[in-house]
């Protein structure tokens, strides 16, 4: 089974989901790996350090941040708190009900703080939205 591979702050930007994004090509290709985990939960995820394939659809025409310092700490911060790192592949379902067992939705303000995306309040939408939508559990070993 192929994995979608996902940096850490994109599993936050997964759960807030709204449509919007950097271009028409960016939001294409985010709605198709949204839609694809919110039909197939059990599809697999491999956390990895760096561009993912959320980031393979970045506008060229925009100033490049998939490489910078402050997305890398989020990707760290937000793995952190997730109780993981790099290199785990993992089934959606399972890390989103980690996210519920581990996140509120006041920890996107802090985890987040210089995202452009923070103010708009969808992150942490999605974050209330899995904590009130089940049960709540710890990441499962690595698969």
């Amino acid at each position: 089974m192929t994995a979608i591979q996902l940096r850490g702050h994109h599993v936050l930007c997964l759960l807030g989901y709204r449509g919007k994004g950097y271009s028409e090509d960016f939001c294409t290709n985010m709605s198709a790996i949204y839609e694809t985990l919110r039909q197939q939960p059990d599809t697999v995820i491999e956390l990895i350090e760096g561009p993912d394939h959320i980031c393979r659809a970045f506008p060229p025409d925009q100033p490049q941040h998939c490489l910078n310092a402050s997305v890398d700490r989020k990707d760290r911060d937000i793995l952190h708190a997730l109780g993981t790192a790099p290199g785990l592949r993992v089934r959606w379902r399972a890390l989103t009900l980690a996210a519920s067992a581990r996140l509120q939705p006041e920890d996107v303000g802090r985890l987040c703080a210089d995202c452009q995306w923070e103010p708009l309040g969808l992150c942490s939408d999605g974050v209330r939205h899995i904590r009130s939508a089940g049960q709540l559990r710890e990441l499962p070993e690595a698969e």
